[in-house]
């Protein structure tokens, strides 16, 4: 694999984009998974792209320009630790701004809620470890397809579970062919997200 090729599919599937991606399947292709009207679901996902994706993205190149981060690709461990600590206040912010709005379906919160917990341990791991972000939210999306199915037998769930276990093989073969980390890092990553992704989703899917 070219090392551009590698950079490339790191930089479009990262983590943050994971969040959209889980969204988007809730609210698009299970739309029987959430309570929400269609003509809200629009402003719904669009709250969850700036303030997971957008907005991080920017504070993280506001950190690289500054001098703060050395590199948008956080090789060393302490580079990551202030982007991942910021990126976790901003879930917990957003998580606690759904939870707040009582009229909306609390499966939003909830679901965010669960990522936001794999985005917490993963910042606590960090300070001692540099398991593969990449990986947790590639797991994590797995296991979202994975209940999604389980629980809702309308889900064409086909295509969407082929599509998450080839990105998780395309994204783990990038980062360690950039030698962005060692194997076990990869596959506990990819472990940890899933699993804790899998409960979280079967308990608020019962």
């Amino acid at each position: 694999m070219p090392r551009y090729i590698a950079l490339f599919i790191s930089v479009v599937f990262q983590p943050l984009l994971v969040p959209t991606l889980v969204f988007g399947l809730i609210l698009f292709l299970v739309p029987e998974a959430s309570s929400i009207p269609d003509s809200f679901k629009g402003r719904i996902f669009l709250l969850i792209v700036l303030s997971t994706l957008v907005i991080p993205m920017v504070t993280i190149f506001g950190l690289r320009l500054s001098g703060t981060l050395k590199s948008i690709h956080m090789v060393d461990i302490k580079d990551r630790i202030i982007p991942f600590v910021i990126t976790t206040i901003y879930f917990l912010l957003t998580t606690y701004f759904l939870h707040d709005k009582g009229e909306l379906d609390p499966i939003l919160w909830q679901i965010l809620g669960i990522i936001s917990t794999s985005i917490v341990g993963l910042t606590l791991i960090t300070f001692f470890w540099k398991m593969s972000a990449h990986m947790t939210g590639m797991g994590g999306l797995l296991a979202t397809v994975v209940v999604l199915s389980m629980k809702f037998p309308t889900f064409h769930a086909l295509y969407p579970l082929l599509g998450a276990i080839i990105l998780s093989g395309i994204v783990c073969t990038a980062r360690l062919y950039l030698n962005a980390h060692k194997p076990l890092e990869t596959y506990f990553g990819f472990i940890f997200g899933f699993v804790l992704c899998f409960i979280g989703f079967n308990l608020i899917y019962p």
